[in-house]
């Protein structure tokens, strides 16, 4: 499914309150990035309560039911998980992932509200989600049938719209603050391999991690519990923002030139990080064109050139990598011109 418009998680509750009071809603959107959190606090609001039903794990018998026999007839009696007296929020979790008899159960049940002879009470509502095809999950070809009789929305991360929702609900102050400074780590497309990638569920697993083992952690411990959680490079760069928190470094210090960089062999990772921090701040707040420049920004250019060059004399691998594209994100044409110019050894040979 490719939808032109991708919603967030706040305008996402905003879709669903609109739309799927009166129409079953399906929500597309990688692992992990708070689909099945969003619904049941959806359904909350509305006090109801939330049943969900996970699809990969369902056979046909478990939405029709089993016959029996009533007065000589067979009747089919819907499971007692679905077959409620009261108004509920009914969420189809990983419905692409069913089999095609599956799919098939569902149509009455999302088109005419009833299973048999069952209806779902008045002021029910049915919303659906699943995985996308580009993110190596286990999803099937939904008939056209079925995405006819549904509204359709994509998720994506909102550092923001998480960093609120953590803010309130107990992420630990060290996730907090890495994904306020790296943003773009808070989420990482699934690998085609069998690898640990970053998602909003993994970072709260790894703040519970934390959090379970206290203040005393050693950095032994978070390099494994980190490793467990996030993708390989996000796990590297969260465990050089932990050391440099304990060691004191801040990228904001070494900037109006209260601190210097990090030389010791042994903080070559904090070092690294503190770079790809520069990096990143440089990216945000450097406009496309010279000429646009304001008085704050343009001390901050100043500055930044002087940093990569006394970057460059620790360590001319990671000043390169500070400067170089990466495929996602660089930074403007006339800075780095001008950093070419000025230190002509940080040009990278591609």
């Amino acid at each position: 499914m490719n939808l032109p418009i991708s919603v967030n998680q706040d305008q996402l509750l905003d879709v669903l309150i609109n739309v799927a009071i009166i129409r079953p809603v399906f929500i597309w959107g990688a692992p992990g990035i708070g689909k099945s959190a969003i619904v049941e606090q959806f359904a909350e609001s509305l006090g109801l309560p939330c049943v969900s039903l996970l699809g990969s794990q369902l056979a046909p018998e478990d939405i029709i039911g089993v016959p029996q026999i009533v007065e000589g007839k067979s009747v089919f009696c819907p499971p007692r998980s679905i077959a409620r007296e009261e108004p509920y929020c009914l969420f189809l979790d990983e419905l692409n992932a069913c089999s095609q008899e599956v799919q098939k159960a569902f149509y009455s049940l999302i088109h005419d509200r009833r299973i048999g002879e069952y209806f779902l009470p008045k002021g029910s509502i049915i919303i659906g989600a699943g995985n996308r095809a580009q993110d190596n999950a286990i999803v099937k070809p939904m008939s056209s049938a079925l995405i006819n009789r549904m509204f359709h929305v994509e998720l994506i991360a909102s550092h923001r719209c998480w960093l609120d929702w953590a803010g309130q609900n107990g992420i630990h102050h060290y996730i907090l603050e890495y994904i306020a400074l790296r943003p773009d780590h808070l989420w990482k497309q699934p690998p085609k391999t069998e690898e640990v990638f970053s998602t909003p569920r993994s970072w709260h697993m790894l703040s519970d991690a934390i959090l379970s083992y206290g203040e005393d952690i050693t950095d032994k411990q978070m390099e494994v519990i980190a490793a467990g959680c996030l993708s390989p490079h996000h796990a590297t760069q969260f465990r050089a923002f932990i050391k440099q928190i304990r060691n004191r470094y801040a990228l904001s210090a070494i900037i109006s030139g209260e601190q210097k960089w990090p030389d010791a062999p042994e903080d070559r990772d904090t070092l690294y990080f503190l770079a790809q921090s520069l990096r990143a701040q440089l990216i945000k707040e450097l406009p496309s064109e010279k000429n646009k420049l304001s008085g704050s920004v343009q001390e901050l250019a100043h500055k930044a050139k002087g940093l990569i060059r006394d970057l460059a004399n620790i360590s001319l691998e990671i000043a390169q990598m500070a400067v170089a594209e990466d495929g996602e994100s660089i930074l403007p044409d006339w800075f780095m011109v001008e950093i070419v110019r000025d230190l002509p050894r940080l040009a990278v040979k591609k």
